[in-house]
């Protein structure tokens, strides 16, 4: 009898232990608590995430504690290899679908920090930190020198190979035209579909509007917009969205 007390009293010990064992087990186990984060590079790592996923909403300008890392970021390898990991699943997608034949199969494309990279502008205005000054950048548009990023460049063929209509969807003005066809084909962009600026109707409306509205259209037209890449959530969401969309890497700046 007394065996069985004892039995019994081990085997409800260990069920008592078991399930604390195996709660410290299943959660993740932190390091030290720290006050704050006192390193600067693990705080503006944990920023860019932030602002790449959208979950810090809007936000208008870069932490002063991020700017040398901003700069670091998009002079170095991560900014080419993150683009390149964007383009790679776009590619991937892409050859997963079935081209209709009928030429309504379209990819949009933004075209700042999308297609052309504007880092040569942003390289003398403390790539982001200082305030935007429209004037400046416009004189920048209009050189027609940006170069092209090379993972979209590559993009961009292939979706033509595979039999997509490419139409490139950007925030600048129609008076910007010219200097815009001009630069694209400086950096080796060629064949599109159409050109879609913001004319004076477009002017005042947000970013994400402007572009919900041009998507609707070219599927009132009855094209089938299977994918679409930019560097600025409002490229990307909204309404008439793409059936996928790809966000290029761009901590610089944002656009509502």
């Amino acid at each position: 009898m007394a065996s069985s007390v004892h039995h019994l009293l081990f085997l409800i010990i260990n069920l008592l232990i078991i399930p604390t064992t195996l709660l410290s087990q299943s959660i993740i186990q932190m390091p030290p608590k720290r006050h704050r984060i006192t390193d600067d590079n693990l705080y503006c790592d944990s920023w860019r995430f932030s602002i790449e996923t959208n979950d810090a909403g809007t936000w208008t300008s870069i932490p002063s504690r991020c700017v040398a890392f901003v700069q670091d970021y998009m002079t170095g390898d991560r900014y080419l290899s993150d683009s390149a990991a964007v383009s790679n699943y776009s590619l991937s997608f892409a050859r997963g679908v079935q081209i209709g034949g009928d030429g309504k199969d379209a990819w949009v494309f933004d075209i700042d920090e999308t297609l052309l990279s504007n880092l040569p502008y942003y390289e003398a205005h403390g790539f982001g930190s200082e305030t935007f000054d429209e004037a400046s950048f416009d004189e920048w548009v209009d050189l027609a020198k940006a170069p092209a990023l090379p993972a979209s460049l590559k993009l961009y063929k292939e979706l033509q190979q595979l039999g997509f209509k490419i139409f490139l969807l950007t925030g600048r003005s129609e008076h910007q035209r010219n200097a815009t066809a001009k630069n694209l084909l400086y950096a080796r962009y060629n064949n599109w579909e159409r050109l879609l600026l913001r004319g004076p109707s477009d002017q005042g409306t947000t970013a994400t509007v402007y572009k919900s509205e041009k998507r609707s259209d070219l599927i009132n037209e009855g094209y089938r917009i299977h994918g679409s890449s930019g560097d600025q959530w409002s490229d990307l969401l909204g309404f008439a969205v793409a059936q996928r969309s790809f966000k290029l890497p761009n901590p610089m700046y944002y656009i509502a």
